[in-house]
């Protein structure tokens, strides 16, 4: 029976290439025939990477809009809850959706059974909301009051929007407790996957340079990390880009050395040949740290979110409770102190708790296990 069963997944935006993505692309592991409905799709913006003939992408009819503003979702924030009510997914069986946003929001008959992993509840419209607001200067002026009642309308249409899935799940504790405390729904607790690459794990105490691998984005607090090391005056590496590429080079001193995004065998030598990943700031979950973990490399780390549950002090890096340089720099020196205790194997050995074959295999137990008990009761009616 479950080899006839027609699935389809949802997945919020395909813009850029994340964390969220290589979720989806495991989840697509398990179930290849499943196409995959998202509101937006960038061909250029996941370089090309589902363009291959085993997926199939259907997107939303926003789509139509030029590829520059597709690649910038939440200017399509007031048209984002309708359009994901649009898809008409009354053929499948079982609907999966990987949400951080709208993808849980989809519309499905009594008779077919919702699944959702969720990353987070939109958190610029929930915890993050006052901090987005701030972040992103929106006062209380003609546009300000608008961007405020369209995510308040937002937050009202997720809060019952979240009454649709059948079955939640959450990448880490740190968002179940957030379904717990903007849905009351319980969920249960598949950690988001890392790749365990077969290397050689090499000592790093005397690696010279500390390692950022991030979005430039505000919320990614890199601009703490980048003061920290203008006073601490140690080399630092910075890979990524985004929209404050420009601002943080402009404080920048000489140590800190900005490379934009590299290839996947560019990156993981950086990981390498790094002393430690700084991971400045609070993520859902941070698979970032993990995958660093998997070559060996301790992190330090804001003690705020996901690494709560995946960092241990002491033992795979140093955490810092206060979003501060100084508090920074205390974990890097405290670090620098101890470097002999934390040891490579010791890192990679805890990475692999999250790796990708325990998450396709809890993933899709889940998944059936749940499916046979909402098919039960649907009999049983």
């Amino acid at each position: 029976m479950k080899n006839n069963i027609k699935i389809a997944i949802v997945h919020d935006f395909l813009t850029k290439i994340g964390g969220a993505e290589k979720v989806l692309q495991f989840v697509h592991q398990i179930f290849p025939d499943a196409p995959i409905f998202t509101l937006l799709y960038s061909k250029k913006g996941t370089s090309r990477m589902f363009e291959n003939s085993s997926y199939t992408i259907i997107s939303s009819y926003l789509n139509k809009y030029p590829d520059f503003l597709i690649r910038k979702p939440k200017l399509f924030l007031n048209k984002l809850s309708y359009a994901i009510e649009q898809f008409d997914l009354s053929k499948y069986d079982a609907v999966i959706s990987l949400s951080n946003s709208f993808a849980h929001g989809v519309i499905t008959r009594p008779e077919t059974f919702h699944f959702t992993y969720c990353h987070s509840p939109m958190r610029y419209a929930w915890d993050w909301y006052h901090q987005y607001l701030e972040e992103n200067e929106i006062g209380f002026g003609v546009i300000g009051l608008y961007i405020r009642k369209s995510l308040s309308q937002v937050r009202i249409w997720d809060k019952l929007a979240s009454k649709r899935t059948d079955f939640w799940t959450a990448n880490s504790i740190n968002v179940a407790k957030r379904i717990k405390k903007y849905y009351q729904i319980d969920s249960k607790v598949i950690y988001r996957p890392v790749e365990i690459k077969n290397v050689k794990i090499s000592p790093f105490r005397n690696n010279k340079y500390y390692l950022i691998i991030s979005r430039l984005e505000p919320y990614k607090k890199i601009d703490l990390a980048i003061k920290a090391f203008n006073q601490n005056r140690r080399p630092l590496i910075v890979i990524g880009a985004g929209s404050c590429d420009n601002s943080l080079k402009e404080i920048a001193k000489e140590n800190i050395k900005f490379i934009g995004w590299q290839s996947q065998n560019n990156l993981e030598e950086y990981i390498i040949n790094a002393k430690a990943l700084i991971f400045p700031g609070e993520e859902d979950f941070g698979l970032t740290p993990i995958e660093a973990m998997s070559f060996g490399r301790p992190v330090i780390a804001l003690n705020k979110g996901g690494v709560k549950e995946t960092v241990i002090d002491h033992e795979t890096g140093v955490l810092f409770n206060n979003s501060s340089p100084q508090s920074l720099n205390e974990a890097i020196d405290c670090f620098e102190s101890n470097i002999n205790i934390i040891k490579p194997d010791k890192c990679r050995s805890h990475a692999k708790l999250y790796a990708k074959e325990i998450f396709l295999s809890d993933f899709k137990d889940t998944f059936f296990e749940e499916y046979d008990k909402y098919q039960q009761k649907l009999y049983e009616k």
